[in-house]
C-alpha cells in the first residue's frame, strides 16, 4: 500500500502562547464549548481557557462562548458565573423560524456556533473534561496561525480509562479505536496516520467551516475530517499532541449509539448504501444560509457574530 505523509504532526508544547498571539496579525480566535448537562465540569474547562482572553494572558483568545443544547441542570448558570458568554441553541438563527428549528445533538450546537461567533479561527473544546489542560487551545490553533496549509487541526492525546476496578492508561477513546480509525484505514488510506479523528478538541478556519455541511449529533467530527481531505487533501489536516485527556466514560450502549452516527456519516460522505437512516440530514454550509437569508430579506447578511438572523 502506498505511504502517505500529508498530515503534519506537531507537539503542542513547541510554541509559546506569546508566540502564537504575535502570529495572529489581526485574526480573531473564538473558542466554542458545546455543552449539555455539564454543570460538574464546565467551570473547570472555562477556567483553563479564560486566562487566554486577557491582556495579561497575551490575549490569544478573543471570545469564549458556551453553546448550550438545552441543559436541564445548572450548566448555563455555572458557565456564566465562571466567566463565559453563554448562548442557547434556541437563540441562534432564531429569525429563520421552522426552516432551521433547533435539533438536539452536538453537531447542531457546533454548526450554530458559526453564527454566534466572530473568529477567523474557531476552536472547539468538549465540556466533560476532567482536569483540562490550559495547553489544549494553544495546541490546536498553533498550526493554523503558523502555517497556511491546514484548514483543520485535530488534537490527539493519551486516553486513560478509569474504571471501578481497574485503570487502563490507554483504554479510552473506544469509538475512535474500534470504529473511526478502522474505517479510515480501510477506505481513506491517506488518513491512516490520523491518530484521533473523533477528538473533541480541534480548530478550523472559518472559511472552511462555513463552506461545508455539518453532520448531525456525533457524526460531526468524522464528517469534518472527510470534508477537509476531500476539499484540501491530507495536507489540509494537521494533528497536535496535547498530552493526556480524561473525561467521563459512557456505557457500551451509549457508545454503540455514537458508533452508529459515525458509521452513517461516513457512509453518506463516501456514497455507501445504508439500510436505514438514523440521523437527521446534514445542516447546509453556513455561507449558504447567510446568502439565503440575505436574499430573503433583501438586506446584507449579518456579521458572523450575530445570534439571530431575522
Amino acid at each position: 500500500m502506498a505511504a502517505y505523509s500529508g498530515i503534519a504532526t506537531f507537539d503542542g508544547a513547541q510554541w509559546t502562547v506569546a508566540e502564537l498571539a504575535a502570529a495572529k496579525q489581526g485574526r480573531r480566535i473564538s473558542v466554542v464549548l458545546p455543552a449539555l448537562d455539564e454543570e460538574r465540569t464546565v467551570a473547570e474547562v472555562i477556567a483553563s481557557i479564560l486566562p487566554l482572553t486577557t491582556e495579561a494572558g497575551t490575549h490569544l483568545v478573543d471570545e469564549l462562548v458556551v453553546v448550550d443544547s438545552g441543559s436541564a441542570d445548572s450548566t448555563r448558570e455555572v458557565a456564566r458565573a465562571a466567566g463565559a458568554r453563554v448562548v442557547g441553541v434556541e437563540e441562534i438563527l432564531a429569525g429563520t423560524g421552522e426552516r432551521f428549528a433547533p435539533r438536539p445533538g452536538k453537531g447542531e450546537a457546533l454548526w450554530r456556533s458559526l453564527a454566534a461567533t466572530t473568529g477567523d479561527i474557531i476552536a472547539f473544546v468538549d465540556t466533560d473534561l476532567r482536569d483540562p489542560s490550559p495547553g489544549f487551545v494553544p495546541g490546536v490553533v498553533g498550526p493554523l496561525l503558523l502555517s497556511q496549509r491546514p484548514v483543520l487541526v485535530k488534537g490527539y492525546y493519551r486516553r486513560p480509562f478509569v474504571g471501578d476496578e481497574n485503570t487502563d492508561p490507554f483504554g479510552g477513546g473506544r469509538v475512535n479505536e474500534l470504529v473511526a480509525k478502522p474505517l479510515l484505514a480501510s477506505f481513506v488510506p491517506e488518513l491512516v496516520e490520523l491518530r484521533q479523528p473523533l477528538a473533541g478538541e480541534y480548530a478550523l478556519r472559518r472559511d472552511f467551516a462555513e463552506a461545508v455541511p455539518f453532520a448531525a449529533e456525533y457524526g460531526v467530527e468524522i464528517g469534518l475530517v472527510l470534508d477537509a481531505v476531500r476539499l484540501h487533501g491530507p495536507e489540509g489536516i494537521a494533528q497536535v499532541d496535547l498530552g493526556s485527556r480524561e473525561h467521563r466514560h459512557r456505557s457500551l450502549q451509549s457508545l454503540a449509539h455514537t458508533s452508529r452516527h459515525v458509521i452513517e456519516t461516513f457512509a453518506r460522505r463516501r456514497d455507501l448504501p445504508l439500510a436505514e437512516d438514523v440521523l437527521a440530514p446534514d445542516r447546509p454550509p453556513m455561507r449558504e444560509v447567510r446568502a439565503r437569508e440575505a436574499g430573503t430579506t433583501g438586506a446584507p447578511s449579518r456579521p458572523p457574530g450575530s445570534v439571530a438572523t431575522g
